[in-house]
């Protein structure tokens, strides 16, 4: 071997393994730290300019030591994240994470699999977590699924499916073989990934049917099964009806079970969003009113929403596991599977999505679960409910606050309300109340627009939530519309 070429065999390993683990524990140790007291730290802090022009300096060419990275860290990305961990975040639809779950994703990391195909541990803990999904909605054994993303993702997945499946699709010929226009429908409060993805699967946003709601936000159902005739005397194929588990803007939940008659006498496919709400039915309060999950074709949710996951980790499950596997198979050469070796084990799950790297996020869910168990969890989307009520009461026993929706599932929309005020006023001060909370790092609801009204928007996704935040919440409501009148 005399003309070997001289090599420089380096790797990027730590020249000094024990420097590394001391900076692992300070880690570690300083992230517990953090957690234990989230609830004494202002839940959202603006970013200085300082800290945003750090973030201006050109692609480094030499390394720099690990531990004055972590001190960047500490100063410059730590104190300034979203605060969706903080118990008094409510802002949009985000779960709160747990130490655990934190645990779950350093192991995976460390781990690094790719969970797509392959003879190893993380595709049978991947199956698993799949299958808890499935006992959860109640969806048949026989049922194939897929961790993705999210909600967004999940829902895509799920209507490529849809189109593939209910009308004259052919992969090599798309959408340029099909001799009607297929359309499918939603509500004008389904969430925007549901347009996003009818651009995504080629019938366009002019495909979307968006069916006007009633006063409870949920949708039409006259004016939906009208469209759904009128595109049928039009000459149109429609295909798919997605339905609300607790759409983003008020937690409204569609007439599920109306929702599917009309799907059995139309014979479209019957996709239910429920990204955070399908997890709704595990409660005694909710599982009659979402039953009707189970008949659907196909629901998506997100475990890093209401159940508590560090980002990130959605499901969807599809009843029709052929027509799920039929979508998206797709076997080069190199992917082959063997009978024994590393190539064996469980169908490659490049089989039934669009991803073919992906992480093993199962192992977070896996963990979590493992250690508290799905009743604990029932218990904490319960309080969340709750939670929600109790807010509900206290807008309406309160003269200077309006409840703008019913409320449904953990969503509560309200302002701050004043004879003196115009609409328009009234819009501009209760932004400026939103804006006052997250900046002085009181607390962080969202916003949306209801009729017309500007609302602040609680969504309780949070586990560590408790009375007394939702009382600091009311009462510096209050004190920030009388001072800004």
């Amino acid at each position: 071997m005399t003309n070997r070429r001289q090599m420089i065999e380096k790797t990027l390993d730590p020249k000094d393994w024990e420097e590394m683990r001391a900076i692992g524990h300070l880690m570690m140790d300083d992230m517990i730290d953090y957690l234990k007291d989230i609830k004494d730290k202002p839940v959202w802090k603006p970013i200085p300019e300082e800290t945003k022009n750090f973030f201006m300096e050109d692609l480094p060419e030499h390394g720099m030591n690990a531990k004055d990275i972590y001190t960047q860290f500490k100063t410059h990305i730590l104190p300034y994240n979203k605060g969706n961990i903080h118990p008094r975040f409510w802002a949009w639809v985000q779960g709160t994470g747990t130490p655990m779950g934190v645990f779950g994703d350093f192991l995976a990391s460390a781990m690094n699999p790719n969970v797509t195909i392959g003879e190893q541990s993380a595709m049978y803990v991947d199956q698993e977590v799949v299958n808890w999904c499935k006992q959860m909605m109640h969806f048949p054994e026989s049922a194939s699924g897929i961790l993705l993303s999210g909600g967004s993702m999940a829902n895509t997945t799920a209507l490529i499916v849809a189109r593939n499946h209910m009308i004259a699709f052919s992969r090599k010929e798309g959408m340029q073989g099909l001799a009607l226009k297929p359309v499918m429908y939603c509500s004008t409060e389904t969430h925007s990934c549901i347009a996003k993805t009818s651009e995504v699967i080629g019938i366009g946003t002019e495909g979307l049917r968006k069916i006007s709601v009633n006063a409870d936000y949920t949708i039409n159902l006259e004016s939906l099964e009208q469209t759904i005739r009128d595109d049928i005397s039009k000459g149109y194929n429609p295909f798919c009806l997605v339905g609300n588990a607790g759409t983003v803007n008020t937690g409204a939940i569609d007439d599920l079970k109306a929702l599917k008659l009309l799907c059995k006498k139309y014979d479209l496919w019957f996709h239910i969003d429920g990204a955070f709400g399908a997890l709704a039915k595990l409660t005694d309060q909710y599982k009659e009113k979402l039953k009707p999950i189970e008949e659907a074709d196909s629901v998506a949710f997100d475990l890093h929403k209401w159940m508590y996951m560090p980002y990130e980790v959605g499901c969807v499950l599809i009843k029709n596991k052929e027509a799920h596997r039929n979508a998206f198979s797709f076997a080069p050469n190199y992917l082959m599977s063997h009978d024994q070796g590393l190539a064996s084990g469980p169908d490659s799950l490049n089989n039934f999505g669009i991803e073919l790297s992906r992480g093993f996020k199962a192992l977070k869910v896996w963990m979590s679960i493992k250690e508290q168990g799905i009743k604990k969890y029932t218990e904490q989307i319960e309080k969340n409910i709750q939670q929600a009520a109790s807010l509900t009461d206290f807008v309406n026993q309160n003269n200077t606050l309006e409840l703008l929706a019913p409320t449904s599932l953990n969503i509560v929309c309200f302002r701050f309300i004043s004879s003196h005020k115009t609409k328009e006023e009234l819009n501009q001060l209760n932004k400026n109340i939103v804006m006052k909370l997250q900046v002085s790092g009181i607390a962080s609801p969202s916003s949306t627009i209801l009729s017309g009204n500007y609302a602040i928007r609680v969504a309780i996704t949070n586990h560590r939530s408790i009375t007394s935040d939702f009382d600091l919440l009311i009462n510096e409501t209050i004190k920030l519309g009388h001072s800004l009148l």
